[in-house]
């Protein structure tokens, strides 16, 4: 179908029920002499004459009572469903993907999923984790979650989610039987937990500064682990001292479950980005996240982190 074939039909279906040229400008917002050109146009195209006019009335012709039957469900149907578009437009709704690690997911959207689905009923989440980088538009995804320094340029991001900073952690069983670590050195002489990236098949090294003096230590230990839950429940067990992101410890600090070692020298890290392609118009159910997400983080901006937990009697 040709798109001229479409002109006119609305000036047509106007006229016919308002059965005047007048009244239909009225309802168009157009004057009666554009809504008269506009049925003109339309005759002259289909070769037939809709309407019979006199200079008292308008009515339509046999053959254009036929094609107002035929034309006019199939208008109510386009007309119904860009309006439907319209609402959906500013109304947020639908499927939201998302691609996110698994440390993007516990740290930034598995504290506040309930309350964002609970503000916005309409809205259907599926989040895939997966800690490979993926192409998320060739993926269909509509946006993803990564650490700062991991997001591509062509993206738009925003920060999500509470500061991170890497943290020395042990449980307290652990720490009466083999002592607390005092400086990054003494690390060197207990049991560490290493973490090998699935990735790159490196172990991570654990990177500890404070003021101008860092250490970007290769630890040694028994233990080797290539994922981070295992990771903090090897710590929980008494195994070793980790080297772990909060996000997935706070809880157990809090409960003296695990202890923070070294805290001055807990360095800052690049925090959790939403990214999402660079589009004219974001959809509302996007945009709702984007701005809920923007709120969230600034009340994590406004707060302070746990306080720290220590042992009982020691410094």
């Amino acid at each position: 179908m040709r798109q001229d074939q479409l002109e006119g039909l609305i000036a047509f279906i106007a006229v016919a029920e308002e059965r005047g040229f007048s009244a239909a400008g009225v309802r168009l917002g157009v004057t009666p002499s554009a809504v008269s050109q506009s049925i003109r146009a339309l005759e002259k195209r289909l070769g037939i004459t809709l309407f019979n006019r006199t200079t008292r009335s308008v009515s339509l012709t046999e053959i254009g009572e036929s094609y107002l039957e035929r034309v006019r469900p199939a208008v109510v149907e386009l007309t119904t469903a860009s309006e439907e578009l319209g609402r959906e437009a500013e109304h947020p709704s639908g499927l939201l993907r998302l691609n996110v690690p698994r440390a993007g997911y516990t740290i930034g959207l598995q504290p506040v999923l309930r309350r964002f689905l609970d503000r916005f009923p309409d809205v259907r989440l599926e989040v895939r984790i997966e800690n490979q980088l993926v192409d998320i538009v060739g993926q269909g995804f509509d946006a993803g979650v990564r650490f700062g320094d991991l997001v591509e340029k062509d993206m738009i991001a925003m920060k999500i989610g509470p500061p991170i900073e890497a943290n020395v952690i042990a449980a307290p069983d652990y720490l009466r039987q083999h002592g607390v670590p005092e400086h990054p050195r003494d690390l060197l002489a207990h049991n560490c937990i290493g973490f090998r990236h699935v990735s790159s098949g490196q172990v991570e090294r654990w990177h500890l500064a404070r003021g101008g003096e860092t250490f970007n230590m290769a630890i040694s230990g028994r233990l080797t682990i290539n994922d981070s839950s295992a990771l903090v429940q090897a710590a929980l067990d008494g195994l070793g001292i980790a080297y772990m992101i909060n996000g997935y410890i706070d809880g157990l600090i809090e409960q003296g479950r695990l202890v923070r070692l070294l805290t001055d020298w807990s360095p800052p890290l690049p925090g959790l980005t939403l990214y999402y392609p660079d589009r004219r118009r974001v959809p509302a159910k996007l945009r709702a996240l984007i701005d809920f997400l923007r709120t969230e983080a600034d009340l994590f901006a406004s707060s302070s982190l746990p306080p720290d937990l220590r042992l009982p009697g020691t410094a």
